[in-house]
C-alpha cells in the first residue's frame, strides 16, 4: 500500500458513497466518518512505520544471502558515549555508520573526524532534529538537512548522502526534501529500543534474538547502555555466526557525494 494508492482507493470510495447517497438511499453520518478515520489509520500508519516505504522507498534491509549486519547509531556525537563506542569499535576492528545531528557537531568536531578516520561512515540524521520537525515544510527540510552537511563538511571536508529520518517518520514533505536533496533514505529492520532499555539482557535478546542476513541494527550513542553493552553485543553477534560490515558496502550505495 502506498500513499497515492491510498488516496485512489479513498476518492473512490467518497464518490461511491456520494453517488449511493443521492440517488439511492440515504448513507448513515458515521458511513463518511468510518471512511475519514480508516484513511487518516492508513496515513498515519505509513508515517510511523519507515519500513513500508509508505511515502518513498527507504533502504531498511539488504538484500543478502551472506550472513552480514550493519550497526547504525542515531543522535551523536555525544562527548563521552560516542568517544566510549569508538574506543570498542576500534579495538575490535568493527565498522559502524553514525547518523549525527548537526547542532552536536559543534564542539566535537574531533569525534566526527575521529569517526571518518576510523573506517566509520557519517550519515545525515537532520542538523535540528526537532521535536516538530515533521511538520516542517518540505523547503525547510531541506534547508535543515543542509545545515547538517555544511556541518560535516566544516568538519571533514564530506557530504554525507544517506539520511536517516527524525524519529523514523516519513510524509510528503520529508519525500519532497530527500528528492530534491539527493540523500539515499535509510531505515532499520531491528529497533534496539535502547533509549528506553532497563535492562542490558533484554536490550541484548532484542537486538540478537532474530537477527537474519542483511539487517540493520538501530542503537544511539547518546545512551550510556548502549556505550556499555556494544563489546558484548558485538562479541554475540559474531557469535551467532554474523559479521559486522559496513553499511554503505552491504547495501551497495555510496555514502558521500
Amino acid at each position: 500500500m502506498k500513499f497515492k494508492t491510498t488516496n485512489i482507493i479513498a476518492g473512490t470510495l467518497l464518490v461511491t458513497l456520494l453517488l449511493v447517497n443521492n440517488f439511492f438511499t440515504a448513507i448513515p453520518w458515521w458511513g463518511f466518518v468510518l471512511l475519514i478515520w480508516g484513511y487518516a489509520s492508513v496515513v498515519f500508519w505509513g508515517c510511523v512505520t519507515i519500513s513500508s516505504g509508505y511515502f518513498l522507498p527507504v533502504l531498511c534491509k539488504a538484500k543478502t544471502n551472506e550472513q552480514v549486519v550493519a550497526l547504525t547509531f542515531d543522535d551523536g556525537p555525544h562527548p563521552v558515549y560516542t568517544a566510549q563506542i569508538l574506543n570498542t569499535l576500534q579495538k575490535l576492528g568493527v565498522p559502524a555508520t553514525f547518523f549525527c545531528i548537526g547542532k552536536n557537531i559543534t564542539g566535537n568536531e574531533l569525534l566526527l573526524t575521529r569517526i571518518e578516520d576510523e573506517g566509520h561512515t557519517i550519515g545525515n540524521h537532520s542538523y535540528s532534529h526537532d521535536f516538530w520537525f515533521d511538520m516542517f515544510g518540505s523547503r525547510k527540510m531541506l534547508a535543515d538537512l543542509q545545515q547538517m552537511d555544511q556541518e560535516t563538511l566544516r568538519a571533514t571536508g564530506l557530504k554525507p548522502l544517506l539520511f536517516r529520518p527524525p524519529y523514523g517518520v516519513t510524509n510528503p514533505n520529508v519525500r519532497r526534501a530527500v528528492n530534491k536533496g539527493k540523500y539515499m533514505p535509510i531505515g532499520w529492520s531491528i529497533r534496539s529500543l535502547d533509549t528506553i532499555a532497563k535492562d542490558k539482557q533484554k536490550l541484548l535478546s532484542r537486538i540478537t534474538g532474530d537477527m537474519k542476513a542483511g539487517d540493520i541494527i538501530l542503537l544511539h550513542d547518546c545512551v550510556e547502555m548502549t556505550a556499555n553493552i556494544l563489546l558484548e553485543l558485538i562479541e554475540e553477534i559474531n557469535k551467532n555466526g554474523f559479521k559486522i560490515v559496513p553499511l554503505d558496502k552491504m547495501l551497495n550505495v555510496n555514502a558521500y557525494a
